[in-house]
């Protein structure tokens, strides 16, 4: 489970363990807010890509091989990141990271998927989605402390580094998980056929969707906060970087508590409450972004949003992947698709208005939350016989 979390935090990482260094970027190039964020948006594209070609691959040739290949790619992108002359070419090669590194983070989901079933397998999503939750604000800590001692380029050099690592541990710690005799033959149509199987089913659109537009949130908060807390609020890089380690213990705390809960809830109440946390908190947001509300509303409220996807990722996931089996690759590539695309695309809108200001960012949090609560309740919801969640992952064997 530490290797199938390390390589499901590769994306995250890459996208935010420079986030402090975002401002400085934006100088050195020149370059306005949106077009700086665009080199956030362009690697959560390239993740949402790279999942929906890496996951049905590794139906047909095996987890090991792809995820090796898209490991070894990252650690190649990042280095070129470093040497990036520009903002346009930063984005550019962005896109490529965000797609080599989506190996991890499908195989590490598809992985689990192969060896567990039902409330062990949701359990199991709760780690990954801890560890993953929490690597997109804890990065920041660390990136913060890098720049103490290097620039923004130095933060890719350490991403190349991360990759060497990984690279190497996958090739001596991961075994191959799916056997030759459960492998999907045949090539496009064959993917395509499965993706509509699976877009079919009332649920698992739901899940993905209230995954998707839930991460819509944290994602939102990634890519604004080094701007509104920062240049809006006045908090040094360090003093943001905490803010980002209390955060990351709150999606850590949430998941854990789902851990524990989802035998005795189900998956579908727990995704329902984290989504109804992130849209009271964005909402009691956007009410004090519009009337001037300072950090003592506005960090408890953050922390709320932030936290909930403690609950939200790895119910949704159990969720979606609770009846995918032999289509375990696919479905979570549609997964990862929809939460890495659903933000990206949405999530720049946060970038528009007065630099630094919070009234942007919070409207989108609610956007994202509000449409992932109305996904959740209303296309999650299947008959189920009497006493149980209609969208609980029934135990294991």
């Amino acid at each position: 489970m530490v290797l199938l979390g390390a390589l499901s935090a590769l994306g995250p990482l890459s996208m935010d363990l420079y986030l402090p260094a975002l401002p400085t970027l934006e100088r050195e190039f020149d370059a306005g807010q949106s077009a700086t964020q665009l080199t956030l948006t362009a690697v959560a594209l390239g993740l949402a890509l790279g999942q929906l070609v890496v996951g049905p691959l590794s139906d047909r040739l095996g987890r090991r091989v792809p995820v090796l290949v898209g490991v070894g790619a990252y650690a190649l992108a990042s280095l070129l990141c470093a040497l990036s002359p520009d903002v346009w070419v930063l984005s550019g090669i962005r896109l490529l990271q965000g797609v080599a590194g989506a190996a991890g983070i499908v195989l590490a989901r598809a992985v689990v998927r192969d060896r567990l079933e039902g409330a062990e397998a949701a359990r199991a999503f709760a780690v990954l989605a801890s560890i993953m939750g929490a690597a997109p604000v804890l990065a920041p800590v660390a990136g913060a402390q890098l720049l103490r001692f290097t620039d923004w380029r130095g933060v890719f050099v350490a991403l190349t580094g991360i990759g060497v690592v990984l690279f190497l541990a996958t090739l001596w710690r991961m075994p191959e998980t799916l056997p030759p005799e459960r492998r999907v033959a045949g090539g496009f149509r064959t993917t395509a056929r499965n993706a509509r199987r699976l877009l079919a089913r009332r649920a698992f659109v739901g899940a993905v969707l209230a995954q998707g537009l839930g991460f819509g949130t944290l994602f939102t908060y990634i890519s604004s906060s080094s701007f509104v807390l920062q240049s809006g609020q006045g908090l040094s890089a360090q003093q943001f970087g905490l803010v980002f380690a209390v955060n990351g213990i709150g999606i850590v705390l949430a998941g854990q508590v789902s851990r524990l809960l989802v035998r005795r809830l189900g998956s579908r109440t727990l995704l329902v409450t984290g989504l109804s946390v992130e849209v009271v908190g964005s909402a009691v947001l956007l009410v004090g972004a519009m009337a001037g509300a300072g950090l003592p509303l506005v960090l408890p409220m953050l922390f709320l949003v932030v936290s909930a996807n403690g609950l939200v990722l790895p119910n949704a996931t159990a969720l979606a992947m609770a009846d995918a089996a032999r289509m375990a690759g696919t479905a979570s590539a549609l997964v990862g698709t929809a939460q890495f695309a659903l933000p990206g695309l949405g999530a720049p809108l946060a970038g528009f208005g007065t630099p630094g200001t919070l009234l942007p960012m919070a409207a989108v949090m609610v956007g994202f939350a509000a449409t992932g609560w109305l996904a959740a309740v209303v296309l999650t919801r299947e008959r189920a016989p009497a006493g149980r969640d209609p969208g609980e992952v029934p135990a294991a064997a």
